[in-house]
């Protein structure tokens, strides 16, 4: 299907010079948070995209400004953030103040934000601006070369009647301002709420609740005598409004300030607009005082709850991501970490179909997955901004709780699928489709304790699991499986993992020399495709590597010792933990995807089913739903 035409296609398709043009792997249209994580998770996989953005240069102040504890865990697990974790503001509260004719501005609560019911290793928010979030994406992606090429907005698209030929992108080029042709095998827009991306995709629109009343947002450092700056705020004044009060790195504090409906037609500059602001939020915040010593970003927004229709197009060659299909108010601070979690979500099913190691179901499953989850934010943040907006404390509170986990990224879950697969009795906390919780552990090789969900770094390959009480008791288990997924021709995982191989000999980015470190190699030595990992409760001293088979001896920097109590429940184990304890004659596998999230799990009795064959080809069944061998 062709949702437009460049001039005659026909033409393009027969012209001689634009059909020896290289074709890109994956166009990014859109530079933010959203489309540089893609990018830069692409070539950490081996893959190298092509990345348009409009902008002369990348986001310096102002826009998206915290990272929840999902979005931070994420990072850890890329090895990214530190400069973020050591100059971000770091906020582990929620206060609400309240004034009205009756009473004077006074706080009405305080909450710690992520109590420890919603088990997350960092219980906080992140606050640091957009452009620091970019730059750390920015820096990394130069360390494999990858750039963006920038003004050079994305125009629109065509495509083929066939799957086999690639898409045509245009863009305007910044050296000759002239519309400029080019080919890939993907595109995804990270474009914006406008997208231009979104708008090429045929029967495709937004759907959901128009722009409400707008909001000021200021950004600068502030001096003022009110208590809590340094908390995160709710002040609602009963006669002028509501504002969101937020801490900063380089001691600045964001203020979102509520503003009527018809207040963009009163001004006609840009300054006009400040001031106003300004004076509203002085009243809201009144008898405390608030002046400015410096203002560095102020823009005034309007969003409704809208969610796209679809997330692809008809053949899933062709994506949307981040504002591009869903927009949200900014109050909860989920954008900038939604729309970094849809490209995580794409980049490793978009490296294995480029590899043409995955069957047309696994790139399905991104809409079926990240629109869920899109829908699920807007439903919440519909009741959130009404809250908000009415100053009502008690609703605004519920809601938060009711959803807290959502909002932290911990509690964000994918329904069944081909690639998420229930267990049929679950005992413990870990469910398919949702993410790993926190779980202390030992390495076996150098006694380090470590977190379990953080400890084997993303590089594009799942994680499998095997959780053995008595190693030697499950010789036979282990042996049998191992043989199976690392040697027998019949094993689908085997074939794969030959066939990823070679598409890595010939498609990949070299190491950066920041990886010397991480040492990633550790955890591929078996597949590309896979890390096998060993966790036994069983005391140090009466098991040695050497016990192993030989393919869970190569991955031997993944084999763990469960001796650490799980700081939730205090006594408990991970094993206890993830997944509600283990006899000492049973073996549980967890297999988990390269996003971090689980795909299956289940367990077996070794002493009745001793021989490990039923758990190796369900592991291989497993995989054969979405890989192509």
């Amino acid at each position: 299907m062709a949702p437009m035409a460049l001039g005659d296609d026909s033409t393009i398709a027969g012209n001689d010079v634009f059909r020896n043009v290289d074709i890109e792997d994956v166009v990014i249209a859109g530079a933010g948070p959203a489309g540089l994580m893609l990018a830069c998770t692409l070539a950490r996989y081996g893959i190298r995209s092509r990345i348009l953005d409009d902008r002369p240069d990348k986001t310096a102040t102002g826009r998206a400004d915290g990272l929840q504890p999902k979005s931070i865990e994420t990072l850890r697990q890329l090895n990214l953030g530190d400069d973020l974790l050591r100059n971000g503001v770091k906020v582990y509260d929620i206060c609400f103040w309240n004034s009205s004719s009756d009473a004077s501005l006074h706080r009405t609560g305080r909450e710690i934000h992520y109590p420890e019911s919603v088990n997350v290793k960092d219980p906080y928010i992140l606050l640091v601006h957009q452009g620091m979030m970019e730059d750390v994406l920015l820096t990394d992606m130069a360390e494999r070369n990858v750039a963006v090429d920038r003004s050079s907005p994305f125009v629109t698209y065509a495509s083929s009647e066939t799957a086999i030929d690639p898409l045509v992108v245009s863009y305007t080029s910044p050296k000759s301002g002239q519309t400029t042709l080019l080919k890939t095998k993907y595109l995804v827009g990270c474009d914006g709420a406008h997208s231009k991306v979104r708008k090429a995709i045929p029967n495709l629109a937004m759907e959901g609740e128009p722009s409400k009343a707008p909001w000021g947002v200021l950004d600068g450092v502030i001096k003022t005598d009110f208590p809590d700056l340094w908390s995160k705020v709710v002040i609602h004044s009963e006669t002028k409004g509501t504002i969101l009060l937020i801490p900063r790195e380089r001691n600045m504090t964001r203020l979102y300030i509520e503003l009527s409906s018809g207040f963009e037609a009163s001004f006609t500059s840009e300054q006009e607009k400040q001031e106003f602001v300004i004076r509203r939020a002085r009243e809201i915040i009144a008898p405390y005082t608030l002046e400015w010593d410096s203002i560095e970003w102020f823009s005034v927004y309007k969003v409704g709850q809208r969610v796209a229709s679809g997330f692809s197009d008809d053949s899933n060659r062709v994506f949307l991501a981040g504002d591009a299909c869903h927009t949200h108010s900014p109050k909860a601070a989920q954008g900038m970490n939604t729309s970094m979690h849809d490209t995580f979500n794409l980049s490793w099913k978009l490296n294995l179909a480029l590899r043409g190691l995955a069957k047309p179901s696994l790139l399905a499953t991104y809409e079926h997955e990240r629109r869920k989850i899109a829908q699920d934010l807007v439903n919440f943040d519909f009741e959130h901004a009404n809250a908000f907006a009415a100053g009502d404390d008690k609703a605004l509170a519920e809601n938060f709780s009711n959803n807290i986990s959502f909002i932290s990224g911990a509690g964000v879950k994918y329904n069944a699928n081909v690639l998420n697969q229930p267990e049929t009795t679950p005992k413990g906390q870990l469910k398919a489709g949702c993410l790993l919780t926190p779980a202390r552990v030992t390495r076996y090789i150098d006694a380090n304790p470590l977190d379990l969900q953080l400890d084997i770094p993303m590089l594009g390959q799942f994680r499998v699991f095997f959780f053995v009480p008595d190693v030697h008791a499950a010789s036979t288990f282990l042996n049998n499986v191992s043989d199976y997924i690392g040697g027998n021709e019949q094993s689908c995982l085997y074939r794969a993992s030959a066939l990823a191989e070679t598409s890595y000999g010939r498609l990949n980015t070299p190491i950066p020399d920041s990886a010397i470190y991480m040492q990633p190699q550790r955890y591929t030595a078996v597949s590309r495709l896979y890390t096998p990992a060993v966790v036994t409760t069983a005391p140090k001293s009466t098991v040695e590597i050497a016990d192993l088979h030989p393919l869970l001896q190569s991955s031997s920097w993944a084999f763990y010792l469960d001796d650490i109590p799980n700081a939730m429940g205090g006594v408990r184990s991970c094993s206890q933990a993830w997944l509600g304890g283990l006899d000492v004659s049973e073996v549980a596998v967890v297999i988990v995807r390269p996003d971090g999230y689980v795909g299956t799990l289940k367990r077996w009795d070794h002493g009745l089913q001793g021989n490990g064959q039923e758990a190796a080809i369900w592991i291989d069944d497993y995989f054969a739903g979405f890989l192509e061998a």
